[in-house]
């Protein structure tokens, strides 16, 4: 069952089930996959790691773009996102073709478990644009680190996980909140060994 499918509580029946809310025949609910086909189109070029995904709509700075509804647990590898600080995912589906890029798009919100567009993306997300994501904003320590060739002048040049990143450089971008704890972590180790060490 899909995070999204996980419903708050509801009233007990007087035989003592739950019952849900009647849903619209109109209306797909929740929880049922969304159909990627009518959202991304992925481009699949020559090379390794060279596939793209764009966008085929146009939405606004901050609105959902899509909900993760099918992953499975899995170990941390090149194709994974860091869902928390103990679990990764496989995303089973096309979002798994949303590159790194200094200057993203989107966020993956694993709270949430959804894809939104990046709240700071000036005129929100249009039909034709490149789907990207920040990596370091859900990854601490990648599988596979890699030079950025996003061509941004925001380009943080190697890429291996927020907890290679200078934290004035992190507090720039959209953080899962799993990233923010860990970092307030390694901050006060850091800071509680620089004390002992004086």
């Amino acid at each position: 069952m899909s995070p999204a499918a996980i419903t708050s509580t509801q009233p007990p029946a007087s035989n003592g089930k739950t019952v849900l809310p009647p849903t619209p025949s109109t209306k797909i609910p929740a929880w049922v996959q969304p159909d990627l086909t009518r959202l991304l189109r992925v481009e699949h070029r020559p090379g390794s790691f060279a596939s793209r995904s764009v966008s085929l709509v146009n939405v606004p700075a901050g609105a959902i773009f899509a909900r993760i509804s099918n992953p499975t647990p899995a170990t941390c590898a090149y194709s994974s996102v860091q869902a928390s600080r103990d679990l990764h995912i496989e995303l089973n589906c096309d979002l798994v073709y949303i590159n790194h890029s200094c200057k993203p798009s989107l966020v993956f919100d694993m709270q949430r478990w959804e894809v939104r567009v990046h709240p700071g993306l000036e005129g929100g997300l249009k039909e034709g644009d490149e789907l990207t994501f920040f990596y370091p904003s859900t990854e601490w320590d990648m599988a596979q680190p890699f030079q950025c060739l996003c061509g941004s002048k925001e380009c943080r040049g190697t890429i291996s996980g927020a907890k290679d990143m200078p934290l004035e450089v992190l507090k720039q971008y959209w953080l899962s909140s799993h990233i923010e704890e860990l970092l307030e972590e390694k901050t006060t180790k850091e800071t509680n060994g620089s004390s002992h060490s004086s």
